[in-house]
């Protein structure tokens, strides 16, 4: 084999171009829009299945034209969306960390775009055009949590949380998040197959709630309260004895002076763990500074108007 063309193989990187013909340009969202190559791990479930079988014979630099129908067409929204929301400068997969959505592709009730939405609601044949740039063998390139196995991405899964740890306590909270979030989605793309409440299940829904409160961790150093009470609060929803959650949301509530959640929150914590008086004590002690605070901005603001 001379190394332009290179099967099959399971992990092998394929890097695309691909676009739609003059005659169908009204869903056909292609790379160029975007600004980016697409880029198609072999053997890893992607979303057209057809586009992997016909790539795994093409040449590198070789370009392509083939006409889809429906059946081989019904996922092509999905893949449309990530795109558009690439070229927008968006997280492409509209990753969000609630434990009863992350990582389900078949959670969308819309993708975003009117006419994806009709697209995904009426199938319809479409025309593509693909041109394979670039080859790599899985050795030769950092495999993202998408391209994993599932032993691979339990594997991942605490190397991602070390990192994620030892970025927090460097101040690099951004950059911890994105750690935090990585290791979620490896878990949650396992434990969609498992069955829920069972063993299994429960093993990774504890490792999954784990990393969700360090990631509300960077998030209450970001500012980012109202996205940390929300995080928290499915975590609750779910789990009513979850101290550490409790905990969590508490101290975001101080900061957006909901006074009485955060005086239930700390009751709760207390309930739940007596060893936590102490610093449970101190967090009220901000509370009612934080509340003190408000009580003279509020003077001052309305000062007059009555």
């Amino acid at each position: 084999m001379d190394g332009t063309m290179l099967l099959g193989v399971e992990g092998i990187k394929k890097t695309i171009l691909y676009g739609g013909t003059a005659e169908m340009p009204r869903f056909i969202t292609g790379t160029k829009v975007a600004g980016v190559p697409m880029e198609v791990v072999i053997g890893n479930m992607f979303k057209l299945e057809i586009w992997e079988t016909l790539l795994t014979s093409m040449r590198i630099g070789e370009v392509a034209e083939f006409w889809c129908d429906v059946t081989h067409t019904g996922l092509y929204p999905l893949v449309a969306k990530s795109l558009r929301r690439i070229a927008e400068g968006k997280d492409p997969v509209d990753w969000h960390i609630h434990s009863c959505g992350m990582a389900n592709m078949f959670a969308y009730h819309t993708l975003g775009y009117d006419d994806l939405d009709q697209l995904q609601k009426e199938p319809q044949p479409l025309y593509f055009v693909l041109e394979l740039v670039k080859v790599q063998q899985p050795s030769e390139y950092d495999r993202e949590s998408w391209a994993l196995n599932d032993e691979e991405r339990l594997k991942a899964v605490p190397l991602l949380h070390g990192q994620g740890n030892k970025l927090y306590k460097l101040g690099r909270y951004q950059d911890a998040t994105n750690k935090y979030k990585e290791a979620i989605v490896c878990i949650k793309n396992i434990q969609h197959k498992e069955k829920a409440w069972e063993a299994p299940w429960l093993k990774l829904e504890k490792m999954g709630n784990m990393l969700t409160l360090n990631y509300c961790q960077c998030l209450l150093r970001m500012e980012e309260y109202y996205e940390v009470i929300e995080h928290t609060s499915d975590i609750i929803n779910q789990h009513p004895g979850e101290m550490k959650a409790f905990y969590v949301r508490g101290k975001a509530h101080i900061e957006v002076w909901n006074e009485a959640e955060a005086r239930a929150d700390f009751e709760r914590v207390l309930d739940l763990d007596p060893g936590m008086k102490k610093a449970v004590k101190k967090d009220l002690g901000v509370l009612n500074m934080r509340m003190e605070e408000k009580n003279e901005e509020d003077k001052v603001k309305y000062k007059g108007m009555f």
